[in-house]
């Protein structure tokens, strides 16, 4: 696998705060082009590649994408590696799950495997040399489809939000928002950037980091808490109604990320769909009030350090986490200092080792939605210590789960 694989180019649309005037300019002369062989939603942007002072560009119809879905099922099933469990490789999945600049052979050998001629546009500048690559991709990306194969995502809930009235609905999600982005600056004062990105889900957010890394999925967790923390202070503070109360999952999984059609444009935010956000769906289904839920995966996970791409399970991952949260000593929530973080996954203390230290072990439940489909989850737990405050206690402890709905549980 070759590092560009490893590391793929990642979409950050604020990319473009550091253009030029004149960047910026090409930059809107691109997007017009490319809203034209958009065609109102009709097609998407698939690959392109540099030529002189213009670019070759690949559009293809959106529902081929489904189609090539489609061909590689029935190719799957010919071959027999569906019976055999094999997930059936997909080449469209493959191709949009990478950068979108190409080479021209590169930009050759897709157009001979997808039917469609590139289209020649003549522009203004040298791609590559007058605007270079990422600032060209964050245009690029509003008319194309991603697809990234492990990504965290975060999802929280209202509970109750449908028995609310419309305004305090408004005023819940709202509360919601804010908590959000009090989290944020929080995680920018202590010099941990986060690129995140939000869905709506009508009573809360998918919410995930744009960057992927170690380091990026363990500053989505702590992004996490530090809502939850946010929301727990609110509501201690608030009337009724006014701070909704939450339940949250946490999870990695593949997903698309595009952007929708708004009238005659391409939405300004983008959307995800895919694996992960259906494996939230159905934990927070099961989840209860004030609880947090933790998927069981086995992920590659890049670190930005050493450049490796090594595999890291749920338990190790919230290991990682815990071993990080040195970085919040001192970090004002509400007016009071944290003194202490601990977060880690609920189980059971196992007796005495041989040299005397308690054992511990966790708990994992498995559990089934409505359609039958079963899949591990963990009951995770956050502790937050302050110097002059009572502490901060999120998510549910093991003795108070009786309300979880879950088929078995084992300890691991």
């Amino acid at each position: 696998m070759t590092d560009d694989l490893k590391f793929p180019r990642v979409f950050n649309p604020n990319v473009q705060e550091g253009a030029s005037a004149q960047q910026r300019e090409w930059l809107d002369i691109l997007d017009r082009e490319l809203h034209r062989l958009w065609g109102l939603g009709r097609n998407l942007i698939l690959v392109w590649a540099a030529r002189g002072a213009g670019m070759d560009i690949l559009v293809i119809p959106h529902y081929s994408i489904s189609d090539f879905d489609r061909k590689s099922k029935e190719e799957a099933e010919a071959a027999g590696s569906s019976a055999l469990g094999l997930r059936p490789v997909n080449f469209m999945e493959e191709v949009i799950a990478n950068p979108k600049q190409v080479t021209q052979g590169g930009l050759a050998h897709l157009a001979q495997m997808t039917g469609y001629d590139p289209i020649p546009v003549e522009l203004p500048f040298v791609p590559g040399t007058d605007l270079a690559p990422e600032l060209i991709e964050t245009v690029v990306q509003r008319y194309s489809i991603s697809y990234v194969e492990d990504r965290a995502v975060a999802l929280f809930d209202i509970v109750g939000f449908s028995l609310f009235s419309p305004l305090e609905q408004v005023t819940q999600l709202n509360s919601l928002s804010y908590s959000v982005n009090s989290a944020y600056a929080k995680m920018l004062s202590r010099d941990l950037d986060i690129s995140f990105a939000r869905t709506t889900t009508g009573d809360g957010y998918y919410i995930w980091n744009r960057d992927r890394s170690v380091q990026a999925n363990v500053n989505l967790y702590h992004f996490m808490h530090l809502v939850l923390a946010d929301n727990a202070i609110a509501r201690a503070k608030s009337s009724p109604n006014t701070t909704p109360l939450l339940r949250a999952c946490f999870h990695m999984g593949g997903h698309y990320e595009f952007y929708q059609s708004e009238g005659l444009n391409p939405a300004v935010y983008s959307y995800i769909v895919g694996d992960v956000t259906i494996e939230l769906a159905r934990m927070i289904d099961r989840a209860m009030p004030g609880q947090i839920l933790v998927g069981e995966f086995d992920a590659p996970m890049p670190d930005r350090n050493t450049r490796q791409v090594e595999r890291i399970d749920s338990v190790e991952f919230i290991e990682r986490t815990q071993g990080t949260l040195s970085k919040f000593e001192g970090l004002e929530l509400s007016g009071d200092d944290v003194e202490d973080i601990k977060c880690y996954l609920t189980g059971a203390a196992q007796g005495d080792d041989a040299g005397g230290e308690e054992q511990y072990a966790i708990k994992r439940y498995t559990i089934t939605d409505k359609h039958g489909r079963s899949r591990n989850v963990y009951n995770a737990k956050v502790n937050i210590y302050r110097s002059d405050a009572d502490p901060i206690f999120l998510g549910v402890q093991t003795t108070d789960l009786d309300g979880f709905k879950y088929d078995k549980d084992e300890f691991i």
